[in-house]
Parts: C-alpha cells; sequence; structure tokens
C-alpha cells in the first residue's frame, strides 16, 4: 500500500508543479505565492529524485549516471540563454558565474557530502581512482580551456574570447565530453562502477529492475520534473534577487542560489547513492554533472553568440581561480588513492564553504 502510495505521489508532484508553473510564469508573485511555488519546487526535486533513480535501475550503470546530470544540464543550459537573451549587457558573466558556480557545488560540495556519508557509513569511502581521476582529469581541463584562458588572452579586450577562440574551445569541449562519455559508456565502463572495500567491482544486485514501459513513463517524467525545477527556480528567482539586494550581497549570489537550486535533485541522488555504500555512483553524478556543465554550456553559448548583443564575460577572476586551482589539487589528492575518511570529505566541504562565503562577501 505504502508502494502505491509513493508511485502516485511521484506521478501527481510533477503535474502539480507544472499548474503552479504555468499559473506563475512570467508574473509577480506576492509573499504567499512565493512560498507555494518554493513547495511546489522541492515537490519536483524529490520526485526528479526517484524518477532517475528508476531510469538508472533500468540502464544500468555507467549509464544511469549519466540520465539526470545530462537532462540537468541541457535544460540549465536553456535557463542561461533566456536569462541571456532577456538580460542585456547586465547577463554578460551569467554563463561564467552559473558554470563557475556549478563546477564549485558538484566538485566539492556533492563530492565531499558523498565521500563524508560513505566514510560515516563505514569507516572509509571506497570508489574506483581509475574513472574517478579520469572525470576530474576532464573536468580541469574543460574548465581551464573554457574559464582560466579568457582572462589570460589578449586577441580581445577584457576576460572575453575572440571568435575563433570561442569557437575552439566550443568543439574542444564538446569533443572532451563526447570522449568522456565514448570511454565511460564504451570503452571502459568498469572504471566507473561502484567498488567494495577490497576492491571487487560490484553492480546494484539489490534493486530489481522495473519493466520498459515503467522505465519510459518515469523518463518521461523526469524531464516534467526537471523543466519544472529550472522553470520554478527561475519563477523566483526575482525574490531571490531582491533578497540578495535588501541583505547588500552582490549579484553573484543569486547565480549561486539559483544553481544551489538546480542542482538539488543531483544532490539527493548522490547522497542516497552514498548511503547505500555505492560512492562511486554519487561521485559520477559530481563530477559528471561538472563536465556537463561547461561541455555543454560553452558550445550552446558559442552558438547563441551569433545572434546576442554585448560582450561575452567567460575568464574567471583572480579568487575564482584561487578556489579553482584548490578544488584540482584537493581533488586529485583524495582520488589518488581509491579510499577516503572523513578528513578528505571535511576538507572538500570547508572548499565549498569557502566558495559560498567568498560569493556572498566577495
Amino acid at each position: 500500500m505504502l508502494r502505491v502510495l509513493l508511485a502516485r505521489w511521484t506521478v501527481l508532484v510533477p503535474l502539480l508543479a507544472v499548474v503552479a508553473l504555468a499559473a506563475t510564469w512570467g508574473r509577480s508573485l506576492p509573499g504567499a505565492a512565493v512560498t507555494v511555488v518554493v513547495v511546489a519546487l522541492v515537490g519536483a526535486v524529490l520526485s526528479a529524485v526517484h524518477h532517475a533513480e528508476v531510469v538508472a535501475l533500468r540502464v544500468g550503470e555507467p549509464f544511469g549516471s549519466l540520465v539526470l546530470a545530462v537532462a540537468v544540464t541541457v535544460i540549465e543550459v536553456a535557463l542561461i540563454l533566456t536569462l541571456m537573451t532577456q538580460g542585456g549587457d547586465k547577463a554578460a558573466s551569467l554563463a561564467r558565474d552559473t558554470v563557475f558556480a556549478a563546477a564549485m557545488i558538484t566538485c566539492n560540495g556533492i563530492f565531499g557530502l558523498c565521500l563524508l556519508v560513505g566514510a560515516l557509513r563505514r569507516r572509509v569511502a571506497v570508489f574506483n581512482a581509475e574513472g574517478t581521476g579520469a572525470a576530474l582529469a576532464t573536468v580541469a581541463t574543460l574548465a581551464t580551456l573554457s574559464l582560466v584562458l579568457p582572462t589570460f588572452t589578449t586577441s580581445k579586450p577584457g576576460p572575453e574570447f575572440s571568435p575563433a577562440q570561442l569557437a575552439f574551445a566550443a568543439v574542444a569541449s564538446l569533443a572532451l565530453y563526447g570522449l568522456f562519455v565514448m570511454v565511460q559508456t564504451v570503452r571502459h565502463p568498469d572504471d566507473f562502477l561502484p567498488v567494495e572495500a577490497d576492491g571487487v567491482v560490484t553492480g546494484d544486485e539489490h534493486a530489481e529492475a522495473p519493466s520498459g514501459r515503467a522505465a519510459l513513463a518515469a523518463l518521461a517524467l523526469l524531464l516534467v520534473a526537471l523543466i519544472c525545477v529550472v522553470g520554478l527556480a527561475k519563477v523566483v528567482s526575482p525574490a531571490v534577487e531582491s533578497a540578495v539586494e535588501s541583505a547588500g550581497l552582490p549579484p553573484s549570489a543569486v547565480g549561486v542560489v539559483i544553481a544551489l537550486l538546480v542542482l538539488l535533485p543531483e544532490t539527493i541522488a548522490a547522497v542516497r547513492a552514498a548511503r547505500r555504500d555505492q560512492v562511486q555512483i554519487g561521485l559520477n553524478l559530481a563530477l559528471g554533472s561538472a563536465m556537463a556543465s561547461i561541455g555543454l554550456t560553452i558550445p550552446a553559448i558559442a552558438v547563441a553568440s551569433i545572434w546576442l548583443d554585448g560582450p561575452l564575460v567567460l575568464g574567471l577572476g583572480a579568487t575564482q581561480m584561487v578556489l579553482l586551482a584548490l578544488t584540482v589539487v584537493v581533488g586529485g589528492l583524495t582520488i589518488v588513492p581509491g579510499r577516503a575518511t572523513l578528513l578528505q570529505g571535511g576538507v572538500h566541504l570547508a572548499v565549498f564553504a569557502a566558495f559560498v562565503g567568498l560569493a556572498a562577501s566577495p
């Protein structure tokens, strides 16, 4: 009976979120309506996590980890493009701020939470160093090519790429992301599967795979829920902007809040995987989301720049580059042994806390 009620709840909530999104889109909301939208947003997040796990059980790992990461990122890119077309010069750094925030949230926040939960459960969190190291190396390369180099190039003034440089960054990002997906799913999928403490590769033997029909229904509901997550996040963004302005915080803090909302489904799914002793799946979600955020956003922005007016600021500032470098170094040292304790999880969460603090007070 409980399972039936849960199934009905996960179907009903995305539909209610659609109604809430349709009723509030493009409108100025009073305080009570904002509360209703936030409740619908949380419900859509929880529903998205449930349906993503159903699809993941059907397709298996490592394909399952790609489902939620790619779905969220594609919709996130659409949201960025929508805001950029409406924001004009004020949105010049929107893509950079959003992508960097996503990278810090995933590579430190979600990554650290997975290690912390895994270590709390079994004293030591174990994962596959080969696959996780390859993922971090790809994220570091994508971030450097797309977000660090624009600060130092001289063909165009300011932290911007010239059209030729932007085209190269877009092609390189898309090629690297496609190559990683091919390696993860075709050439070396075992490198991205969960491992036990003795290093033996394991699958998810305890969960029964749903039928194909159930998986397709879950996929459709997942997409609906994710669209509602991003759409409702945009609906509440004016209230967030007002709150940020009233608190005297910088405008970039808005991007951090919106990124946190959009990445909630992946955060919950990753932590739940870590609680099931599948830390590797959580790390796949974290690094895969960071990779997809850069590898798909930069090509989309490059194409959109053909008709977008105004500057496109991609280069990171000095503080952001220090945080990115620290993330890569700490992440590399964490991954090399293939096992982590509470300390490593705490270190990553400390870097994430520094990012949040500096976003609020640069």
